[in-house]
């Protein structure tokens, strides 16, 4: 075990050094800059604008910052190829981001089924492919609202998820039991076939 006092720390740099050396180096601190610029544009979703910012870096003399801004560019890349896709129905989106899913790019998946969702909040599949989406990454709670939505608008939901593999982690929860197999008393479960 090795003590607390025999540890050393290699490379730190010494509080204010790295304002010394922007000081001393304004074509470091120009990169410095350009890196920063490019980080608030990938927050705004101006990834154009981002990316040129970011090749600036690439081509500076600081590899550190040129090895981030690199992945940096990647992700606008990634961001602006998206953003070319064109969708000509509902369902070809929805697939899309099924496919997304399927392949374990949920970030991404989940990008495209809650933009589906605000277009189209009576879809009750894109419902509940969120929920499916939200069981798999662990969202218990988020998975069962958005199941019951699905089930609210198409009571059909219900017997799909009952044998739908993608819920298995939430098998033993009883609140899903009791969303898949409500009492029959309860008239809010009742759908129009039942009530005649």
């Amino acid at each position: 075990m090795v003590k607390p006092s025999s540890a050393k720390v290699v490379g730190m740099k010494r509080p204010g050094q790295r304002e010394r050396s922007l000081s001393e180096d304004p074509l470091l601190a120009q990169i410095v800059q350009n890196y920063e610029a490019g980080l608030r544009a990938m927050q705004e979703r101006k990834f154009e604008k981002a990316k040129s910012l970011f090749q600036k870096v690439v081509s500076g003399t600081s590899k550190e910052l040129a090895d981030r801004a690199r992945v940096h560019l990647n992700a606008c890349d990634q961001h602006m190829a998206k953003s070319t896709i064109a969708f000509k129905t509902l369902e070809e989106h929805y697939d899309y981001s099924i496919s997304l899913m399927n392949i374990g790019d949920y970030v991404t998946a989940r990008e495209h089924l809650e933009e589906l969702v605000k277009k189209h909040p009576n879809a009750d599949y894109v419902w509940y492919g969120l929920a499916v989406l939200e069981c798999l990454t662990g969202h218990v709670e988020d998975s069962l609202k958005r199941l019951g939505e699905a089930i609210r608008l198409n009571p059909a939901n219900r017997f799909q998820a009952r044998s739908d593999a993608d819920f298995n982690n939430m098998a033993d929860d009883p609140r899903f039991t009791e969303l898949l197999y409500p009492e029959p008393s309860d008239p809010s479960t009742w759908n129009q076939s039942s009530q005649r």
